[in-house]
């Protein structure tokens, strides 16, 4: 059937059927992904934001009016570099059609032609070989024939041919690819939505969009990436909202932030990508731009180390509140997933775009306090579905769930997935900050040991009630700014000089201890107490936390030093997401019984 026009209803069911055929080829996008880092997430990525199409856009009569709504979902809703190249193409042919209630052969073809312009200027540093190489030749291949072929089926079977000798081209184009033996992922992403929209702007129906027997691409070859190709640390993602937003400006500190740099959309909505070392400068500098909103910061390197040089077969997934200090996370590789913190209406990655110095700063400053919040159920999914897929086992230590709902939120997501108890332990630590860090370094200890995954899982309830906290709180007035502790019972402690000890209690809910009515005197009991719980225990280890404290954590340090034998594991800062419940001067100390 020959087809001269889209409307709105045909351009978003071929954008579903897109979609779907990016989807189901993600196992494959990700396996090839070489560049910019193998970090291998552009089939999830690209997958993510075709499903953010499929779940915002709305379909309506009009092209244009269709095209926007799937323009915007796409720029809501972008992951990685080739979904955000992907998304600001169609914010550009959104532009460009814009005066188009149907869409005729040659009006699409020349604003898609236009459009590929929009998606080379959002990118700070083009590089040619990729999505946006294919982008340009389907598009000027759409554009030579927009006269000669009036049937949307025959012209976009002639630019599927082009694009598909564009992406066995990239190698050529691309050194990276070329040692791997691969095409570019992100490339291919694209190469696949052309085929499904292809596929059923021929069939007119989704259940028809299938792939053809024996059509299923070839396994990839076993990838030797280098670990030096991860020359930056951080995949940072960001939506900026703003009235008027400089756009000039934020390219500029978002280019020089580090690499792979994109900023697209318009200025009272910016979508930006950056991978760089310091995510935590980058997002303090935008906070004075306008307001940060669906935040991605994504650990590039650990990403790596699960995909390619992996030191063990089980992983250890623990969240921001564990206060161990980063070269352990590191030593042991480590993946962790941030909690959300928000100053006002800006969201920040508690340890990844806001780290413990600026966060008081900003504490100091603000009016407001931050608020905290559980990562998003998708994002713990994709983190626990990506570590399924490169270890054998996984075990999860989580925040005390008397504190907060995440550790429901990974046994959520392992229901999901269709694993259980045999794979992915999820552990409650019934604690927090330091003393959930003694518990995730003991499970890495006996993972480095080389425990079996089993062992580890039995033996971790054991540890979880071996270990102790104790919390010299300074002042209650971030307490009572955050709602926890009533502005009486503050008033109150503040005229009688109250200094409370915290800790939690077997079900992982805080508890008192006691209180003095000095720090001093805080000191003395907390030490008293611990002196008298390992009269007769034999210590595993201990730790402490401060929150710009250090002095006052040293002191502790000595005392507990010369009371049993040894130094601590670790001294740490407090988590902000911790220390925006306890404030400014807290000092914690954890500890283990063997």
């Amino acid at each position: 059937m020959k087809i001269g026009y889209l409307d709105g209803n045909r351009l978003y069911y071929a954008f579903l059927a897109g979609g779907r055929a990016v989807i189901r080829d993600r196992d494959y996008l990700n396996k090839i992904n070489v560049f910019p880092v193998p970090d291998s997430d552009t089939g999830t990525n690209l997958a993510s934001t075709m499903r953010a199409i499929a779940e915002r856009a709305r379909a309506f009569r009009s092209a244009r009016a269709t095209l926007g709504s799937i323009a915007d979902a796409a720029l809501l809703g972008a992951r990685g570099n080739s979904g955000l190249i992907f998304a600001q193409f169609l914010f550009g042919l959104s532009q460009e059609v814009r005066e188009e209630s149907r869409l005729t052969p040659h009006h699409f073809a020349e604003g898609a032609r236009r459009a590929v312009q929009h998606a080379r200027r959002a990118i700070l540093t083009p590089v040619e070989g990729t999505m946006l190489t294919v982008l340009h030749d389907w598009a000027e291949a759409l554009y030579a024939e927009r006269w000669k072929k009036s049937d949307f089926v025959e012209l976009l079977t002639h630019s599927l041919h082009a694009a598909e000798r564009s992406l066995k081209d990239t190698p050529k184009k691309l050194a990276v690819l070329a040692r791997a033996g691969v095409v570019d992922a992100g490339a291919k992403g694209f190469f696949d939505f052309l085929e499904g929209v292809v596929a059923f702007i021929r069939k007119g129906s989704l259940r028809a969009v299938r792939r053809v027997a024996g059509d299923d691409p070839p396994a990839p070859p076993d990838l030797h990436a280098e670990r030096s190709t991860v020359t930056k640390r951080f995949c940072s993602e960001a939506l900026l909202i703003g009235d008027r937003l400089d756009v000039d400006a934020i390219q500029g500190f978002v280019r020089a932030a580090g690499e792979s740099a994109i900023v697209a959309g318009s200025p009272s909505k910016l979508r930006l990508h950056v991978h760089t070392d310091d995510a935590a400068g980058l997002f303090y500098e935008l906070q004075r731009h306008g307001t940060i909103q669906d935040i991605k910061a994504d650990d590039m390197l650990r990403q790596f180390e699960a995909a390619h040089d992996r030191k063990h077969p089980v992983a250890v997934l623990t969240d921001s509140a564990c206060d161990l200090p980063q070269a352990v996370l590191d030593d042991h590789q480590v993946h962790v997933i941030p909690f959300n913190l928000f100053f006002g209406d800006s969201l920040f990655l508690d340890k990844v775009t806001i780290v413990p110095d600026r966060f008081y700063d900003l504490l100091r400053s603000r009016p407001e306090m931050p608020k905290s919040a559980q990562p998003s159920q998708a994002h713990v999914q994709r983190v626990l579905e990506f570590l399924a897929g490169h270890y054998e086992a996984v075990v999860a230590v989580t925040i005390s769930g008397g504190l907060t709902g995440f550790h429901g939120q990974v046994l959520k997501a392992r229901e999901a997935l269709g694993l259980d108890a045999s794979r992915v332990a999820v552990v409650d630590s019934k604690h927090l900050s330091v003393s959930e860090a003694l518990i995730v370094l003991r499970v890495l200890e006996a993972v480095r040991a080389g425990r079996t995954f089993e062992e580890i899982s039995r033996e971790a309830d054991r540890w979880v009630k071996a270990t102790r906290l104790w919390v010299d709180i300074r002042t209650l007035r971030y307490m009572v700014k955050g709602g926890r502790v009533s502005p009486a019972k503050g008033l109150m402690a503040a005229a009688l000089n109250i200094k409370p000890i915290v800790t939690l209690d077997a079900e992982g809910k805080a508890a008192i201890l006691g209180k003095s009515f000095s720090r001093r005197g805080n000191m003395k009991k907390i030490l008293g107490q611990i002196r008298k719980a390992t009269a007769d225990r034999a210590v595993w280890k201990y730790g402490l936390v401060h929150a710009q404290n250090e002095g006052r954590a040293r002191l502790y340090a000595e005392a507990l030093e010369g009371m049993l034998g040894r130094p601590p594991a670790f001294i740490s800062d407090v988590s902000p997401v911790v220390g925006a419940h306890n404030g400014i001067g807290v000092v914690g100390i954890g500890l283990m019984f063997e």
